[in-house]
Parts: C-alpha cells; sequence; structure tokens
C-alpha cells in the first residue's frame, strides 16, 4: 500500500477537513465505514466503487446542484428545508457521508444510513407551482422528486467522470461501463424507498427527454437565486479559483437543454476539459494516494473475506 508523505498528508487532512467538517481531517462515518461484518452493497471491481472513488465528483457535485434546481419540485424542497445559505459545508458533508457510506459500508451501515435519511424528509414536503403554472403538493418521498435527484447525482457523476478522469468503468455484464453503473447505482436508492430506477444510459437518457419534453424542468427566480449561490458560494479564499474551474467544467458538461434553461454560458470545451483534468490529477498527487474512507472499507472487506488479504 503506498503512503502519503509527510507534506501530501497535511495537505491531505487540509482536503479531508473542507469537505467532512472534520478538525482533524477524519470523517465522522469513518468508523461506520471500517465497521461491521459484511459485505456491503459493493465491491472495489463495482463500477460505483470505481466512479465514486475518483475526483470526477468533485465536478459532478456541482453538476448534479445544478442539474437538481432545473425540477420545481425538488427545488422547492431546497429552498424551504435546506441549510445551504447558512451552512453550506454542513450540508456538503452531509451528502458525502451519504454517498461514502453507502458505496464503501457495509450493508447494516447501510440501512441505517438510509434510515437517517428518510427520517429528514419525513419533514420534507410543502406546495410548489410546476413548469405549468399550476400549484402542486410535494413530499421529499415523491417517487418522481426522488427520481429526479437520483437521476441528476448519477447521471452528473457518470458524465463528469467519463468527460474528465481516464479510469475506465467497469462493464461487467452490461454493455457498456456506464451502463453497467447506472445499472449497479440503482441498488443504492432501494432503501430510500425508489424501486425501478433506469438499469441503462438509454433508460436516463429517456427519463430526462421526457421531462424536457412534457415542459416538467423549469427555471424560476429561485432557481436563478440558488443557482447564482451554486456559482459564488463562500468558501476559503485558496479555494476559489480551483471551485471557479470546477463550476465552469460543471457548465460546460451539461446537456444543450440544461444550460439554455439555465441561462448559463458555456466556456471553450478544448479549454475546460484538458485545464480541469490537469487539475484533477495535480490535487490527487498533492494529498497522497492514501484515502482512509477507501482503506477503511477494504480492510473491512480484507477481514471477513470478501476480497484477498493486500
Amino acid at each position: 500500500m503506498k503512503t502519503n508523505t509527510p507534506w501530501q498528508e497535511a495537505l491531505s487532512i487540509r482536503f479531508r477537513k473542507l469537505l467532512s467538517g472534520a478538525p482533524d481531517g477524519n470523517p465522522p462515518w469513518l468508523d461506520v465505514i471500517a465497521g461491521g461484518d459484511d459485505r456491503g452493497l459493493f465491491l472495489p471491481s463495482d463500477a460505483p466503487w470505481v466512479v465514486h472513488r475518483d475526483f470526477g465528483t468533485l465536478v459532478g457535485g456541482i453538476r448534479a446542484l445544478l442539474v437538481q434546481a432545473l425540477h420545481p419540485g425538488s427545488l422547492a424542497g431546497v429552498r424551504d428545508f435546506s441549510r445551504y445559505e447558512k451552512d453550506p459545508l454542513g450540508r456538503l458533508a452531509g451528502a458525502i457521508r451519504w454517498l461514502t457510506v453507502t458505496t464503501f459500508a457495509g450493508s447494516r451501515a447501510v440501512a441505517t444510513e438510509a434510515n437517517r435519511v428518510n427520517r429528514l424528509h419525513d419533514r420534507v414536503k410543502g406546495e410548489y407551482t410546476t413548469g405549468e403554472g399550476h400549484s402542486s403538493p410535494y413530499s421529499a418521498h415523491d417517487t418522481e422528486l426522488l427520481m429526479w435527484v437520483h437521476i441528476a447525482f448519477m447521471e452528473s457523476f457518470l458524465v463528469t467522470h467519463e468527460l474528465f478522469t481516464a479510469t475506465p468503468i467497469p462493464r461487467g455484464n452490461e454493455q457498456t461501463g456506464a451502463d453497467n453503473y447506472v445499472a449497479q447505482w440503482g441498488a443504492a436508492v432501494g432503501p430510500l424507498g425508489l424501486e425501478n430506477t433506469p438499469t441503462s444510459l438509454a433508460e436516463v437518457d429517456a427519463f430526462i427527454d421526457d421531462l424536457l419534453v412534457r415542459g416538467v424542468l423549469a427555471v424560476s427566480a429561485d432557481t436563478n437565486r440558488i443557482v447564482e449561490f451554486i456559482r459564488r458560494p463562500p468558501l476559503p479564499l485558496l479555494t476559489r479559483p480551483i471551485y471557479r474551474l470546477f463550476f465552469g467544467a460543471a457548465v460546460v458538461s451539461l446537456r444543450p437543454e440544461f444550460r439554455t434553461l439555465l441561462g448559463l454560458r458555456s466556456s471553450p470545451h478544448w479549454l475546460v476539459v484538458p485545464l480541469t483534468r490537469a487539475t484533477l490529477r495535480l490535487i490527487r498527487w498533492a494529498i497522497g494516494p492514501e484515502s482512509p474512507l477507501e482503506e477503511a472499507a477494504l480492510k473491512r472487506l480484507a477481514r471477513i473475506g470478501a476480497i484477498p488479504e493486500r
């Protein structure tokens, strides 16, 4: 196992503190991933593990928030119940916790994490104005809203991984690595009450196309306010230039229909894509090869015999 140099470890701790909010850089859910005697949903050879361990997710998370804001129902939930303006890094840490626990932890821990998220969703309900101008009730447990948030993040992580990283996605038994990722990651949202998720990239595209044709996706003053916040969140000063690059990369990676709806202009593809790829490689090199969360998962899997001892 490769280890960090002292200066890489110092940078790694600062990086992990920013994403997790933990003073020592070790996410509070590290022990959750390390503990238990069960395999979990995914192994290191599975597509979700490969995609989520890579740094394309740094751009994918920004992209997903932009996409999510296009549905007035999910936007209303963020507007009415999210603490994104008062505590954006805390909200980020909560999203990262769900993603990493679901990807790397054992099955019991995944179920516990899903229960935590479901309890948060219980209170998220209200009314919103549809793209057609009608008033409609919403709940975080609504199947269409759950599906939209699932697809917003899944499609974003997939697109940014393929565009900005070099690691191939395992095909498994599917036609492509993208199809395998879509099919496998669907298991992650079953505990949240979402069944019959897409099993291929074509099904994802068909779902999005249907919402676009029906006029479900729409932009309002609330959308513009949240998008502006996503564009310029209150991050530490030294991280802002990198974040601006990643925001531009997220915009470049959007479907043209999404960019048009959001009123976002794309920087040149030929400039943003190689610059983002180089920056992600530089970050990976700077913070070193060690990943406490992934290492904890690998040790648990080796301990229970799910993978060979390293």
